[in-house]
């Protein structure tokens, strides 16, 4: 075997693997999407068959999520002002500020720290918090929904 023919070899094996790793993603792809067809087929059959409840629950989410976007700053100070979040940015002790201060470092710490600290700042602090409130509101709706079923 010379030279040309293990170079071959070793093409015809490379491409054998490419071609395994493309036919394996192409089948994993397929059936994420056939999984994702089936719970969207699943979630279209349960909003038709219960209209009134799936409006309630939306309405639930939409009010609990609103709430939540309002009531941040107030939420996210709270937990700073009780010692729950650490320290700011500056060093300083969340939890020994006031005000304004207390409400933007309890936000920014919510959300994974300020900007210059390569965090989300506040506006990732009031995300979350918002996408917490909804969450505690579809899942209080739709256990009601279903309590009522």
């Amino acid at each position: 075997m010379g030279f040309f023919d293990f170079v071959g070899d070793v093409f015809d094996g490379a491409v054998d693997i490419a071609s395994s790793v493309v036919e394996g993603t192409v089948d994993i792809a397929g059936s994420v999407v056939g999984g994702a067809a089936d719970v969207v087929a699943d979630v279209v059959d349960v909003v038709v068959e219960n209209p009134g409840k799936t409006l309630l629950v939306a309405v639930g989410t939409v009010a609990t999520g609103g709430v939540a976007l309002a009531a941040a700053p107030a939420l996210a100070a709270a937990a700073g002002g009780a010692g729950l979040l650490g320290a700011a940015s500056t060093g300083t002790a969340i939890s020994t500020l006031s005000g304004a201060a207390l409400a933007n470092a309890s936000l920014a710490a919510v959300g994974g720290g300020a900007l210059a600290a390569g965090g989300g700042g506040m506006a990732a602090g009031t995300a979350v918090i918002t996408a917490a409130g909804a969450a505690t509101g579809a899942a209080a709706s739709a256990a009601a929904a279903k309590a009522t079923s």
